[in-house]
């Protein structure tokens, strides 16, 4: 396995397109100059798959059933786009993460590609009130370890990255690298992903890679705006930057934000860090596990 891994995170805009060759040519730009950066593994947000309703026309694109069909539909082909590039270019790639019918309703799924084709994927674990109250995306069933020659990659999406024992469960499988991609309409939801994200890079003393949506796409039920920046978290550690933002783009602004990281340093931290959440998360249990004690005053 390599221990130096450059990590390239998108803040990506959605575009309309009028044929899936468009599609594969923007996807292939993105890629390219991310490769050209000098980046390994390249990291799509949520929903970026969404700008694919377009091929369905106008009304299609507006109706919130209608847009996660046409998507679905495509997902053969996205795959078989993102396997070309990685291999092509020998990195590996989060796709961005859309619609996927394995049953009567979909779920909100990540694959992630690399020189060899399709390694596997991800599905959404907690759905937010959007996807469950309007939406009818179901959470998807089990986590998924991804031991690549870049090291273990974990993936926690969006709502996800919120709730510790998922990324715990990863990291304690030996995840070194947690890619956290996502879909904020205000700056509110994007804050909520990013202190989330930041979290887990702190209690599991690992990297946490955040790749969201950005810009404005009326045309698109239910991702119409977005906020974010890209970003790349490490823990606040020695030899870490002091705020854990080893590095990160614009506000709103399209683009890769990219950082290299070392293997090495993460399994010293986790051994050796000046503070050691990562080993100590255990004892928890055994303090959770007295009796509170309840004053009132």
């Amino acid at each position: 396995m390599s221990d130096q891994v450059t990590i390239a995170a998108a803040a990506y805009p959605l575009d309309w397109f009028d044929s899936f060759s468009e599609y594969e040519a923007k996807i292939a730009r993105w890629v390219d100059e991310a490769v050209e950066m000098g980046a390994e593994l390249l990291v799509f947000p949520e929903y970026g798959a969404m700008e694919l309703a377009s091929l369905g026309g106008k009304d299609v694109a507006a109706d919130l059933e209608g847009a996660l069909v046409e998507v679905a539909r495509h997902k053969p082909a996205v795959d078989a786009l993102h396997a070309r590039l990685a291999t092509a270019h020998g990195v590996h790639i989060l796709g961005g993460s859309g619609p996927v019918y394995t049953g009567a309703r979909p779920v909100n799924r990540a694959t992630l590609y690399g020189p060899s084709g399709v390694l596997g994927h991800q599905d959404k674990q907690i759905m937010t009130r959007f996807e469950r109250e309007d939406w009818d995306v179901v959470a998807g069933t089990g986590q998924t370890l991804f031991d690549t020659p870049l090291g273990r990659i974990g993936v926690v999406i969006c709502y996800d990255s919120e709730f510790p024992l998922l990324a715990r469960q990863l990291t304690e499988a030996g995840v070194e690298i947690l890619l956290a991609p996502s879909c904020t309409e205000t700056w509110a939801g994007f804050s909520r992903v990013r202190v989330g994200a930041m979290a887990r890079a702190l209690e599991n003393q690992c990297v946490a890679v955040h790749a969201p949506l950005v810009g404005d796409a009326a045309w698109c039920v239910g991702v119409e705006e977005n906020t974010g920046r890209a970003a790349l978290y490490g823990p606040p550690d020695r030899g870490w930057p002091d705020n854990g933002i080893l590095a990160e783009g614009g506000i709103d602004t399209p683009g890769w934000t990219l950082a290299t990281i070392s293997r090495k340093q993460i399994a010293e931290t986790r051994a050796d860090g000046v503070v050691l959440n990562h080993l100590h998360w255990s004892e928890q249990a055994d303090r959770v596990a007295v009796p509170l004690t309840q004053l009132k005053s």
